[in-house]
């Protein structure tokens, strides 16, 4: 197989973010390079997938009267233990 191209770099890690890079990497069984690539294959895919709307209450709309329900006649109905 052919091997794929690769840019090298040099990045500046804060001490502490290294160490606990590091650990993790450990900690999975993967070098700090193999972690650093799946971090920015992750962050690179999370950038192509849109957030999806927030759902806006109330889902399902009536024309129904409204219950003003309050925590006081669920309790006097329903027994908790």
């Amino acid at each position: 197989m052919m091997k794929e191209q690769a840019v090298r770099t040099t990045v500046d890690i804060p001490v502490s973010l290294y160490r606990k890079l590091k650990e993790q990497a450990a900690a999975q069984g993967r070098s700090v390079r193999e972690l650093i690539l799946l971090g920015l294959r992750v962050s690179l895919v999370k950038d192509k997938h849109p957030r999806t709307a927030r759902v806006k209450f109330p889902v399902i709309v009536s024309d129904a009267p409204k219950v003003d329900l309050t925590n006081e006649p669920i309790y006097e109905h329903v027994e908790f233990p």
